[in-house]
């Protein structure tokens, strides 16, 4: 029994979460990116795109979703016609160890032909949360990105009707 203790805190201490300031990264360029869709296409951001300009809907924690969510309810109400990308974006070696269980967890509640929507980045999660910041991690990273990956529009403080605002003026 105190073998198993041991083995489940051993991992729960290398899923540790690295904290980094949050930061405005309007007008820099995402960094490349590997990840893989819920279809388990393998994929670079922000090289993978094939239009522009695309909105990123970034996650550091299922909490995350409701904000998430929010965008995209109003972004369909208001009949903005942009490209909308989930980005869940989680670090640590302990996630990545279940990857397939917490992907499969997301299939589970997304509609089958949405999948290829939905880009995980286990092993470069941490890199994603230190280029945008993680504080506030129940808050979704908004980026609208051209194809070269330059972010035209970032936001980061949770959904409001003025972010979405600011939004639409840029694209």
């Amino acid at each position: 029994m105190r073998f198993i203790i041991l083995i489940f805190c051993s991992l729960a201490l290398l899923g540790c979460n690295n904290s980094f300031p949050n930061k405005n990264i309007t007008g820099l360029t995402l960094p490349e990116m590997k990840g893989e869709t819920l279809t388990k296409q393998q994929v670079s951001l922000p090289y993978m795109f094939e239009s522009s300009p695309i909105l990123l809907l970034v996650g550091y924690k299922q909490d995350s979703q409701f904000d998430i969510d929010r965008w995209l309810i109003a972004l369909d109400m208001t009949k903005t016609d942009i490209k909308a990308i989930e980005v869940p974006a989680i670090q640590g070696m302990f996630p990545r160890m279940f990857s397939t269980m917490i992907n499969n967890g997301m299939r589970d509640g997304i509609p089958k032909e949405l999948w290829g929507g939905v880009i995980t980045l286990y092993a470069d999660g941490e890199k994603m949360q230190a280029f945008t910041g993680n504080e506030k991690g129940n808050n979704a990273r908004i980026l609208l990105i051209e194809q070269t990956g330059k972010i035209l529009y970032f936001y980061d403080r949770g959904f409001s009707i003025q972010a979405l605002k600011n939004l639409k003026n840029k694209k």
